[in-house]
């Protein structure tokens, strides 16, 4: 009878640690879980973050750039109107090549201006080649424009 007692309480024992021991690694993993879960969403959250910050960041850069842009652009139309001011003064059939030089220039900057006003500053745009462009654009204008007043005689 003693055995079948010690072979009972030892069973009872072993069945309750099994039980505790369960229990216990399913609430670790419940808690593991939960907090996989709550660093997912910082990680949403933070991600959201950092884009609305890179958005108005991009949208002051792109305010300050367009007028920038602007300013310049309308100084090179104040120039161009120069120019041709300075041909009809001029009046000469010599002054043909020139006048399609300021023609040229004059619609280089059109095209300039139409660039930046159909440019639409939003996510799928890609910014940086956008300016690298522009760049490149304003210093071929700027070198036109010197050559044209150069006097190479």
């Amino acid at each position: 009878m003693k055995k079948t007692f010690l072979n009972l309480a030892l069973t009872t024992f072993i069945a309750a640690t099994v039980l505790v021991g369960c229990q216990d690694s399913t609430k670790k993993e419940a808690a593991a879980q939960d907090n996989v879960e709550n660093a997912r969403e910082d990680l949403d959250d933070a991600k959201e973050e950092l884009s609305d910050a890179r958005r108005a960041a991009t949208e002051q850069e792109w305010q300050a750039f367009k007028e920038s842009t602007n300013a310049t652009i309308a100084q090179n139309e104040i120039r161009i109107a120069e120019m041709k001011a300075d041909l009809k003064k001029r009046g000469k059939s010599i002054d043909e090549a020139y006048a399609k030089k300021i023609e040229d220039l004059e619609e280089k900057n059109r095209e300039i201006k139409t660039k930046v006003e159909m440019y639409k500053n939003d996510t799928s745009s890609d910014w940086k080649s956008f300016k690298e462009e522009y760049n490149r654009d304003m210093d071929e204008l700027g070198q036109a424009f010197k050559n044209l007043t150069v006097d190479n005689k």
